[in-house]
């Protein structure tokens, strides 16, 4: 994505550099939000003909947008943006819901923080209602089955990433920049999530054995000074990168004929935290910790239940054994 500081209007900017140096959050998060804002923009200055019609609408430069501007924002004018992402853009719920958010933070920020704006005129904005939909996950008996699967030059890196990912429900980023310096002694491992925020979490011993059989074969000539801590090393001797782990966790799906069903890398974090739950019993409150969601709603999609338990829960029903009484004839 093109980098924000080269187009964006000054106060958009100001809002951005707030979010990545004071809330911390990722560049990645960060461009995400300047995409929504000027998508927003573009289509307020087309739907109020600022622009000649024949500009195609990501030609539509944003960086005269001014205080000024601004304050002539209406709610009918974000309610008609959703309308437009709705129609012409053909944006899902989760989408709309997105930038419904990256508006309000906006709108909030210079009315609250900065006080520019006397009243915050998209306040009163909803979210789109999100389609909930149950995470995908592997069985117990399919995740043995893909780890059994692990084999080649890379086995031992290829078997600790799967490790990981199924029994401590990393994302796929905190793994890639995983270090074998975080590791500590007591067998914790100190992760950077999203937003740059740190949680520590205990490795279990199948995450330790395998860490330490890859130890033994990691490359440690030929690697960059900026890459000799990483955990995971490539075959040019540089950090994994998301692309590689990636097409690793595919391979392996492949293997035990999984690739067509819609599983990644998330669905390895998914199988890890569903597990977890349903068959660890782990509280709620627990894994909200280890999975490092800020909030519980997060981490409560994973309470979801499978049918054996639901077949479970109707014949522990006290009334599940009385049958209707015969006639005697």
């Amino acid at each position: 994505m093109k980098d924000f500081t080269n187009d964006a209007p000054e106060i958009i900017k100001e809002y951005l550099y707030y979010l990545q140096t004071v809330k911390g959050k990722s560049s990645k998060t960060v461009d995400e939000y300047y995409s929504d804002l000027r998508t927003f923009f573009r289509f307020v200055k087309m739907k109020r003909n600022l622009v000649n019609s024949d500009i195609p609408f990501t030609d539509i430069r944003i960086d005269d947008i001014d205080i000024d501007f601004i304050r002539s924002v209406t709610l009918t004018d974000a309610y008609e943006f959703m309308n437009f992402l709705l129609r012409e853009r053909k944006n899902d719920s989760s989408a709309r819901a997105r930038k419904t958010s990256s508006l309000k933070g906006f709108f909030n920020y210079l009315t609250v923080k900065k006080h520019y704006l006397d009243k915050d005129p998209i306040k009163e904005l909803e979210r789109p209602k999100e389609k909930k939909s149950l995470p995908k996950y592997l069985t117990l008996e399919q995740s043995i089955e893909l780890l059994n699967a692990v084999d080649g030059k890379n086995k031992e890196r290829d078997y600790c990433i799967l490790t990981l990912f199924l029994n401590c429900g990393m994302r796929l980023s905190e793994l890639v920049g995983l270090n074998y310096t975080d590791i500590r002694p007591d067998n914790t491992v100190r992760i950077l999530g999203k937003g740059n925020k740190e949680r520590i979490i205990y490795l279990n011993p199948a995450c330790v054995e395998a860490i330490n059989a890859y130890m033994k074969v990691r490359p440690v000539d030929g690697i960059p000074a900026k890459d000799k801590h990483a955990l995971f090393i490539s075959s040019q001797k540089k950090r994994v990168s998301r692309e590689l782990v990636q097409k690793t966790v595919y391979k392996y799906l492949e293997k035990i004929g999984l690739d067509s069903q819609g599983y990644s890398c998330h669905k390895l974090r998914h199988t890890a935290a569903t597990l977890m739950y349903q068959q660890g019993k782990v509280d709620i409150r627990v894994l909200k910790e280890i999975l490092g969601h800020e909030n519980l709603g997060t981490t409560e999609i994973y309470t979801h239940l499978n049918t054996s338990q639901m077949e479970q829960a109707a014949n522990a029903n006290p009334l599940a054994k009385v049958m209707p009484k015969k006639d005697n004839k």
